[in-house]
């Protein structure tokens, strides 16, 4: 089961930083999401595989011997939060230097930079 996560991870990233090297902003606003995607299933796979019992305590009972690890998907819950807001901020960004360059070639966006070779 391991492996078949290691290698969802590994597509996952992979797929990500195709996307995120990519010259055209839609594709680098994907390549987001999916790291996105990628950390949150690194951090569900580092909370430990297997069948847990969930953290609930019987009737009676006043604790848990074994339960379920409920910080990875309380860390997961965060990061889809982070990540969700990080892409509507950068999707909105873009939109607004699409706007405002009419292009969204990220080389032809640099009027701030001086060119290569350029000396400031």
């Amino acid at each position: 089961m391991e492996t078949l996560y290691a290698l969802a991870f590994g597509v996952l990233l992979a797929a990500a930083l195709y996307l995120l090297m990519s010259r055209h902003l839609l594709r680098m606003v994907l390549g987001l999401l999916l790291l996105g995607n990628a950390v949150n299933l690194a951090i569900f796979v580092a909370g430990r595989l297997g069948s847990a019992v969930p953290p609930l305590v019987p009737e009676g009972a006043s604790g848990l011997a074994v339960s379920a690890n409920p910080l990875p998907q309380a860390l997961i819950l965060t990061a889809i939060v982070i990540s969700f807001s990080l892409v509507a901020f950068t999707v909105v960004l873009f939109e607004r230097a699409h706007h405002a360059l009419g292009t969204t070639d990220p080389d032809a966006m640099r009027e701030a930079e001086p060119a290569r070779g350029e000396t400031a």
